[in-house]
């Protein structure tokens, strides 16, 4: 990737960041190559932002010839608003509070430079507020009255610092632009940078901390460095060409917005946001299953405005289900219209429809890994002790879970594995988990699932620790033809 720093006078400012070019915005405008050459990342210096000034037309400019700029207009629009920005602040009141908990003053003032405050306390707080909006140099303005609040939040250029603040700025703009070549002295720099998206505060993550560990020596073993990353750290996304998210999916938090980013970005993603939408909605998937003749139970798709009377060709018991229900949440059995009017006017809270279907009975269900339409490994799941479902959720978070065991592929009944195939052929290329009933040997695809389960000692019972490079082998090769 070309990497470039435009301000109006280049002179003036000495860099000296290894592979980064410094140019004016002028060339910026005029260059024929620059208009043309793809995969670009600008930074953009310029002394203002403000509406049709150069800054913003450097930036606007950027955008128009699918350069990665930042900031980028939407972000300088952002500015304009301050009540906005006001109001997104109350998202993370909270650790504002415990940011300036003890704070002798009213009123507490600071630059971030590429999310680097250089204060220990409020380095969290200045990379969220990088991460929200993406500016190189903000200045950010606390007070307090009733509790702490966010004040002011407000674009810098490069003359509103003075040297020491330059040096500061210069620094970090060089981390942010190459961090990918810093040396590690303990090993040897590799070509490939992953990122592993996880939430340390899951207590249901896909991925087990060993299972995480075997994950990233598979990775450097297939020539990826390799870092664990989390939600704070969005900005940094650009430094990697690949993004492997081991944590629960959902279209509606962050970790769509970190595919849809990365994905924008050029990085290679597992899972890619496409199959994150498919999978985390089961209203859709009954759909395309059902439209592509795959087998799955005999469902019902319910609407608010006409909720009993489809669930008429179902008999109870039946299961209920919300479309982004997750690990067994958002999934009921039926006995009863007393039991079902209960149910819907909860369920209806978040979903316009919802998914009914003919409740299947099984001592376990299977569970089928494939990535690149390739199988991986086989599981069996089992109900969990006198339940029905695999994971019996008891008050609050506690639950419990069956037992499982895994199969080598060469066992599993082949309509088993052509089912599966053939439903994730719908969906497409990344690594799912499709869940199977086998109801007197015939094969129902139950939900097909993105980020499935990995966790050492049971999907990686059979194969190992190749289970894991073969995960590491398919996106390395996609990195190298990306």
């Amino acid at each position: 990737m070309s990497k470039l720093i435009v301000t109006e006078n280049p002179k003036k400012w000495n860099f000296n960041i290894p592979g980064v070019e410094v140019i004016s915005a002028r060339e910026y405008f005029a260059n024929e190559g620059l208009r043309h050459l793809n995969n670009v990342k600008v930074i953009n210096l310029c002394k203002s932002y403000q509406y049709q000034s150069t800054g913003y037309y450097v930036s606007l400019l950027a955008e128009a010839r699918n350069h990665k700029v930042l900031p980028e207009v939407a972000t300088i629009q952002d500015f304009r608003f301050p009540a906005m920005i006001k109001d997104d602040a109350q998202d993370f009141t909270e650790m504002i509070q415990k940011t300036f908990k003890g704070s002798p003053e009213n009123k507490v003032e600071f630059k971030i430079y590429f999310g680097y405050t250089g204060g220990i306390h409020t380095g969290k707080l200045g990379l969220l507020l990088f991460n929200l909006f993406q500016s190189p140099i903000l200045k950010v303005t606390f007070v307090k009255k009733e509790k702490w609040a966010l004040e002011q939040l407000k674009p810098l250029n490069i003359y509103d610092l003075d040297e020491e603040e330059r040096i500061t700025l210069a620094q970090q703009l060089g981390l942010f632009l190459t961090r990918k070549m810093v040396v590690r002295k303990s090993n040897p720099r590799r070509k490939y940078d992953l990122a592993i998206l996880v939430n340390p505060e899951d207590d249901n993550p896909p991925s087990n901390a060993k299972a995480l560990q075997k994950f990233v020596k598979a990775a450097e073993k297939t020539g990826f460095n390799t870092e664990i990353i989390t939600r704070n750290e969005y900005a940094r996304l650009t430094q990697f060409d690949a993004l492997f998210i081991r944590e629960t999916t959902n279209v509606n938090n962050y970790t769509f917005r970190f595919a849809k980013k990365a994905e924008s970005e050029g990085l290679v993603v597992v899972d890619d946001p496409t199959s994150i939408l498919r999978c985390t909605n089961k209203v859709y998937l009954n759909e395309l299953m059902t439209s592509n003749n795959i087998p799955v139970p005999k469902s019902a798709i319910i609407s608010r405005d006409k909720s009993t009377p489809e669930t008429e060709k179902l008999q109870y018991p039946f299961i209920l289900k919300e479309p982004d229900g997750a690990f067994s949440r958002g999934v009921k059995k039926v006995s009863n219209d007393v039991e079902l009017k209960a149910l819907l006017k909860g369920f209806f809270k978040g979903s316009e429809l919802l998914i009914a279907q003919e409740f299947m009975p099984t001592p376990f269900d299977w569970r089928i890994g494939i990535m690149n339409h390739e199988p991986l490994y086989v599981c069996r799941y089992h109900m969990a002790r006198d339940h029905w479902q695999i994971v019996n959720w008891k008050d609050g978070d506690k639950h419990i879970e069956g037992n499982a065991d895994t199969i080598a592929l060469e066992q599993a009944p082949v309509g088993l594995l052509q089912t599966a195939l053939k439903a994730t052929r719908l969906i497409g290329d990344g690594l799912y988990g499709v869940d199977v009933k086998e109801v007197n040997g015939k094969f129902y695809v139950i939900e097909i699932n993105d980020n499935p389960n990995i966790d050492a000692g049971v999907e990686d019972r059979i194969i190992k620790n190749r289970l894991y490079e073969r995960i590491m082998e398919i996106i390395f090769e996609r990195v190298k033809m990306s």
